[in-house]
Parts: structure tokens; C-alpha cells; sequence
């Protein structure tokens, strides 16, 4: 479920003229169901969340979409490479997820928002777009409390509790976030 009132805090975290610029190049992609996920809009919240007037720095930037007519990765690469030129020193990955099914040994997705529901955390689960009127929307199968109360929970649908755990501490979160808490 998500409110009203979180999904407005989100959009507020998230003003800011270099992501309208990145939300633009992903909506002039015209990618079904296409958004900028995971660590873009975490990261950002929970720096948002800690006081950090500097944002950490992020891996890359990820794009997902769902197209079951064309899921090659040669053309999720082709994708980056238009994204990378338009911003050099940018790390775009592009992913269809109408295809990670395939990668995580599970059933085929319906959507967007399906695939996203099987992502480790819950926290990581939410994604932004553009709409053709400017204004931003948010997905989050799991909806926005975990995140903005800086819970880190395994999403409910991701079986692997053992991966779940080593990713939180690969990825240093709580060092990089000390407010964070992780639940069982």
C-alpha cells in the first residue's frame, strides 16, 4: 500500500533538476512501463533521510521496462549506449524484465511491478517516471514505509534469506546509512 501522503514525500526527496533531466531521457526512450529503479531512488531518500547534504555515489543508474516482444539484451545494451552518450561518466544498465525471470530461475513476470515484487528488498522495490504531463509517478509493490522508516525487510516474494543478508552487508548499508535497521 502506499499513501497518498508517502508517495508526495518521495516525489519531494526526488525534485531535483538532474533527475528530471535522467527521468526525460528514460521517458524519450518510450520503454513500456519504462522508470529509473532500486539504489537511483533509495540511495537518494536515505541520503535525504540522514541529514547528507552530498549524495553517495551511485553504481549505476537502473532503467527497467517490460516488453515481452523483444527480449534481447542486445537491445537492453543498445539502450545504455544511447543513455551513456547522452550523459558521458554516467553508468546506465537497462534491463527488460519481461526477460530476468530467465536469469532468477522463476516463473515469467506480468509486469513491471510484478518483477519488482521478487527484488531482494523491499526498500529497493520502488521506481519513478515521468509521465507524458511531467508529473512523477511512483511504483512500489511493496509500498514506501520500509523505505522511508529506514527499514531494510526481505521482500516477502524473495525466498533466498541468505542472499538477502549478504547483499545488505556487500552493499555496506548500514555503515552508509548508521540509521538504518535491519529487520529479520
Amino acid at each position: 500500500m502506499k499513501s497518498e501522503e508517502d508517495v508526495l514525500r518521495i516525489i519531494q526527496y526526488m525534485n531535483d533538476p538532474q533527475v528530471l533531466e535522467d527521468l526525460r531521457y528514460v521517458r524519450e526512450l518510450r520503454l513500456p512501463q519504462g522508470c529509473i529503479a532500486a539504489g537511483y531512488v533509495r540511495n537518494r531518500v536515505w541520503d535525504k533521510l540522514h541529514g547528507y547534504t552530498t549524495l553517495t555515489p551511485l553504481n549505476d543508474i537502473d532503467v527497467i521496462y517490460f516488453d515481452p516482444k523483444n527480449t534481447l539484451e542486445e537491445r537492453d545494451e543498445h539502450l545504455e549506449l544511447s543513455l551513456n552518450r547522452k550523459q558521458a561518466g554516467r553508468n546506465w544498465s537497462v534491463k527488460n524484465q519481461a526477460r530476468m525471470h530467465l536469469r532468477n530461475g522463476t516463473a515469467p513476470y506480468a509486469s513491471v511491478e510484478d518483477a519488482m515484487s521478487r527484488w531482494p528488498e523491499t526498500a529497493t522495490a520502488v521506481a519513478i517516471r515521468l509521465n507524458d504531463e511531467d508529473q512523477m509517478e511512483v511504483v512500489c509493490p511493496h509500498g514506501l514505509k520500509d523505505l522511508l522508516d529506514m527499514r531494510v525487510r526481505q521482500s516477502p516474494l524473495f525466498r533466498h534469506t541468505t542472499a538477502f543478508r549478504q547483499r545488505v552487508f556487500e552493499k555496506q548499508w548500514l555503515d552508509n546509512w548508521p540509521l538504518l535497521m535491519l529487520e529479520n
